[in-house]
């Protein structure tokens, strides 16, 4: 009967296996429960309650953001003198700098393009100008390429190509197309020396950091090579500050790059390359700014004004200006506009420095130019309110009446004059004169030199005569 049983006492029965958590109804209805807060306490209640609010907010806050896009980062703080970002920074730029100054074209790369453009040109029976189609400009490439290496390539493109005049013929001259490339080189080059003396890396020069970059042109400008070691400081001073005149019409104490490259101020500066001394007149000298000439010119004019030797000129001092031809109105509201006030009120606190001094030639001697006009309109506008009246006319030519009756000539009507004026400018506004109506009209330089220089007046006066002396030729 219980042999069967104890036969069995040596076989174990096989465990019973336990089914998933899962699966298990329980634990189903438990979890439903759970979730649906039924069973929480009012502590658990709200604080799941605070997570799904939470929740909606910062999903809400990354909808608007993606809607509205990011927005950029306007101010990033300059890293310190001397740590570690600083020197990355440092080194970075430089390694940018000399990487772009490698893939410049040097003098050699320059004298070799120009000997394959005149090889591969063909000359112009009717012009006999020297001149080149696109095949030509390919073959030429091709040259160029092989002779000084891919660099040159970047100035073969069809687009540049397209950039000149061409003929009937679809071909277009050499002479502008290297012209083209030099002045490339040249700008491209002006930018990196520029960069690098760019210490804080904005894109913009201080007046030290322009003066040296001045200085460093000196000993390749022909013109300047001769220059005493001892004016070299106030010639890169002078120098500099046409710069500042032109491209920093705000006055923030810096110059953008790019406004500096395409400035005018930059090619009057590389016109000193000129080697020989009979290419260029006194005359020409003399005009340009950044002429040796020129320099000295403006600092013998300041010492012989400064009749105190302070450093500084007075009113009564500048009076003397241009052989005293310029109205006392004028040189109030010059000071009045362009003249700092010192910090005490004794001294020379209502005296024009050389920095101001300098802005004051360079408006005289540019008045058609919209930096120069605007300097002079502001000393012009007497009640500060952006435009000229009639009075305002009558009060400014009474002075340079005065002055012209002095001088021994004939009689003015000063309606005349103002009528003459109104003529001239044509304003938009009939009864008044603002700074955009003296721009557009062409003539603005003129108006102002009628109404602050009894010289400026005498040759507008004398026009058609100074114009006939110019045009009849010299006698042998």
């Amino acid at each position: 009967m219980y042999s069967g049983s104890s036969d069995g006492e040596g076989h174990e029965a096989p465990p019973r296996k336990i089914p998933p958590a899962s699966s298990m109804l329980w634990v189903r209805n438990l979890r439903r429960f759970i979730g649906s807060g039924t069973g929480l306490g009012s502590e658990a209640l709200m604080e799941l309650e605070t997570k799904r609010i939470l929740l909606d907010i910062f999903k809400e806050k990354q909808q608007k953001s993606a809607e509205a896009g990011s927005i950029p980062s306007f101010y990033k703080k300059k890293p310190e003198e001397g740590s570690i970002s600083h020197r990355v920074q440092r080194l970075a730029k430089y390694r940018f700098l000399r990487k772009q100054s490698d893939l410049l074209l040097n003098a050699d790369d320059l004298d070799a393009m120009w000997v394959c453009l005149r090889e591969n040109c063909v000359i112009d029976d009717a012009t006999n100008a020297e001149k080149m189609n696109y095949e030509d400009f390919c073959h030429i490439a091709s040259v160029c390429t092989e002779q000084i290496g891919p660099k040159c390539r970047r100035f073969f493109s069809p687009s540049n190509f397209m950039k000149f005049e061409k003929d009937e013929s679809g071909r277009i001259a050499i002479l502008p197309f290297y012209l083209y490339v030099m002045r490339t080189v040249s700008l491209t080059q002006a930018r990196i020396d520029m960069s690098e003396l760019d210490e804080d890396s904005d894109g913009f020069l201080q007046p030290h950091e322009m003066e040296a970059y001045i200085r460093g042109l000196i000993p390749n400008l022909a013109q300047l090579r001769d220059m005493p070691a001892a004016f070299v400081q106030m010639y890169c001073r002078i120098a500099a500050h046409k710069f500042f005149f032109f491209c920093d019409p705000h006055r923030r104490g810096k110059a953008c790059i790019k406004k500096v490259l395409l400035s005018n101020c930059l090619q009057e500066l590389m016109e000193l390359h000129q080697e020989s001394e009979e290419e260029v007149t006194d005359t020409e000298q003399a005009e340009n700014w950044f002429s040796l000439t020129s320099a000295q010119r403006i600092c013998d004019m300041f010492l012989a004004l400064d009749k105190d030797m302070n450093g500084t000129l007075s009113k009564q001092e500048l009076r003397e200006y241009a052989d005293g031809t310029l109205t006392e109105i004028f040189i109030e509201r010059a000071f009045d506009e362009h003249v700092r006030r010192g910090k005490s009120g004794g001294g020379n606190a209502r005296e024009m420095d050389f920095e101001s001094f300098l802005d004051f030639v360079l408006a005289l001697e540019n008045k058609d130019t919209p930096e120069g006009l605007t300097y002079l309109f502001r000393c012009l506008d007497l009640h500060g309110r952006g435009y000229l009246t009639t009075a305002d006319i009558h009060t400014l030519f009474r002075d340079v009446h005065q002055k012209w009756i002095e001088g021994g000539n004939y009689e003015l009507c000063i309606e005349d004059v103002r009528d003459e004026i109104w003529d001239m400018v044509k304003p938009a506004d009939e009864l008044r004169i603002t700074l955009a109506d003296l721009l557009a009209c062409k003539q603005g330089g003129t108006v102002a030199s009628m109404l602050i220089d009894v010289r400026g007046f005498w040759a507008h006066d004398n026009r058609e005569n100074l114009l006939q002396e110019e045009e009849e030729p010299e006698e042998e």
